[in-house]
C-alpha cells in the first residue's frame, strides 16, 4: 500500500437533497447524518488505510476553503481546484496526471465525498484486495448488491472470476448498463449477476491515463498541457484555458464502458448508501417505534408513521395523521413531499432556475 493514494471527488452539488443542500453548501459539506460531515466521514474511513499526506481532494474554488477547514490535517497542496466542473473523467484525469508526476507507481482509490458506509472493516479489506488487482493492470470498480430494481443507479454485469486467487471475490466485467428502465432493472435483479455501480474505483495512475489517451484524446491533450505547466508561473493561465474547453463527461461513460481489463468486487456487505435523496436517509439512520426518522428537530408525531423530518435550525415540528412523508425545513424554504416522490425534487430545482430564484439554489 506504500504507493496507494486516495482521491476524493468533492465538487458536486447534491441537488436532490434540496433545500438543505445548495450550491454554496452542498451535501458533502453538511453534517447530514451526525456531528461529522459526509466529507469528514469519508476521510475518517481512510484511517489505517491511507495517510493524510497521500489523500488528494479534487474540488472547486468556491468549496475549497470550507473543505480545508473541515480537514486541516490534509496538506493544502493536496487540494486540486477545478476552474469549472467538467465531469468525473476530468477529475480522475487531473488527479492521475498529478500523481503520476509525484509517484510513477501510484495506485488511486477514487472515492466520492458523499457516500455512507457503515462496515469500515470490510471497506478496508475490499480496498486492499482492489489495490492488488489494480497492480496487475485492471481497472477495478466496486459493485453493490442490488436490493430493489432501482432506475437511478448504473449496473455492472459480472463475468468469470479472475484466475488469480485473492482474499475476496473478484470478477471480470462483462458490461455496464446506465440507469435502466424499471423492466430492465427487474430483469437484471432477477439474473443475480449484476451489481449497482457504486462510483468507487481503484487503478494505477498510468493505467487510467493510458485509457484516457486512447478513449478521450481531447482530455489527454489538455492534461498534457496542464502537467507541463504545473508549478510554473503560467500554471493558472494554462490550467484555466485548457480546462474550460473540455466537454463534460463522466468516467463511467467516457472510459469504463469502453475500457479493457475491467474487474468488479461485489461489496454488498458494506452497508452502503450514496445518500442521493431524502428517502435514502431511512436506510442509514435509526427510526423510532413508528418508523419516523428525526434529524435536528424537536418532533411530536401524532398518528404519524414512516415520516422523515429535518430542520436546519432545531425547529419544533408537529405532524398529525400523516404517513410516508418527507418534511425538510431549511429556514428559508420548506419541502413537503411523499416518500415515493423524493426523486422529483429535481423538478423543483428546474422551476427555480427558470424563475431565476438564484437565492434558493
Amino acid at each position: 500500500m506504500k504507493h496507494t493514494y486516495a482521491v476524493i471527488m468533492a465538487g458536486g452539488g447534491g441537488t436532490r437533497l434540496w433545500p438543505i443542500s445548495r450550491k454554496k453548501h452542498p451535501k458533502h459539506i453538511l453534517p447530514l447524518l451526525g456531528e461529522n460531515t459526509l466529507f469528514q466521514s469519508t476521510l475518517a474511513r481512510l484511517d489505517g488505510l491511507v495517510s493524510a499526506e497521500r489523500i488528494l481532494v479534487v474540488t472547486t474554488a468556491d468549496q475549497a476553503e470550507q473543505l480545508k477547514a473541515q480537514a486541516p490535517h490534509i496538506p493544502a497542496g493536496n487540494f486540486l481546484l477545478e476552474p469549472q466542473p467538467r465531469g468525473t473523467a476530468s477529475v480522475v484525469g487531473l488527479a492521475a496526471a498529478v500523481l503520476a508526476q509525484r509517484d510513477p507507481q501510484a495506485v488511486m482509490l477514487v472515492l466520492p465525498s458523499d457516500h455512507f458506509i457503515r462496515n469500515r472493516d470490510l471497506f478496508h479489506l475490499v480496498m486492499r484486495v482492489a489495490v492488488q488487482v489494480a497492480c496487475k493492470g485492471f481497472l477495478v470498480t466496486l459493485g453493490i448488491k442490488p436490493t430493489f430494481p432501482s432506475t437511478g443507479y448504473g449496473y455492472i454485469q459480472q463475468g468469470n472470476s479472475l484466475e488469480d486467487k485473492f482474499d475476496y471475490p473478484v470478477y471480470r466485467v462483462l458490461r455496464f448498463t446506465e440507469k435502466p428502465d424499471e423492466a430492465k432493472a427487474r430483469q437484471m435483479l432477477a439474473g443475480g449477476d449484476h451489481s449497482w455501480n457504486s462510483g468507487m474505483f481503484v487503478w494505477r495512475a498510468d493505467r487510467i491515463l493510458a485509457e484516457i489517451s486512447r478513449l478521450l484524446p481531447d482530455l489527454a491533450a489538455a492534461l498534457e498541457k496542464i502537467v507541463a505547466a504545473w508549478g510554473a508561473p503560467e500554471q493558472e493561465a494554462v490550467f484555466g484555458s485548457a480546462w474550460l474547453n473540455l466537454q463534460t463527461v463522466t468516467i463511467d461513460y467516457g472510459v469504463m464502458e469502453r475500457a479493457g481489463n475491467v474487474a468488479v468486487l461485489p461489496a454488498g456487505g458494506l452497508e452502503w448508501s450514496d445518500v442521493g435523496s431524502w428517502d435514502s436517509l431511512f436506510d442509514v439512520l435509526l427510526a423510532d417505534d413508528g418508523g419516523n426518522v428525526v434529524v435536528n428537530s424537536e418532533f411530536i408525531p401524532l398518528e404519524t408513521h414512516d415520516t422523515l423530518v429535518y430542520s436546519s435550525k432545531k425547529k419544533l415540528i408537529v405532524t398529525i395523521g400523516v404517513d410516508d412523508l418527507i418534511v425538510i425545513d431549511s429556514g428559508d424554504a420548506l419541502l413537503v413531499c411523499h416518500r415515493d416522490q423524493a426523486q422529483q425534487v429535481r423538478q423543483a430545482i428546474e422551476i427555480l432556475k427558470k424563475k431565476k430564484k438564484e437565492s434558493y439554489l
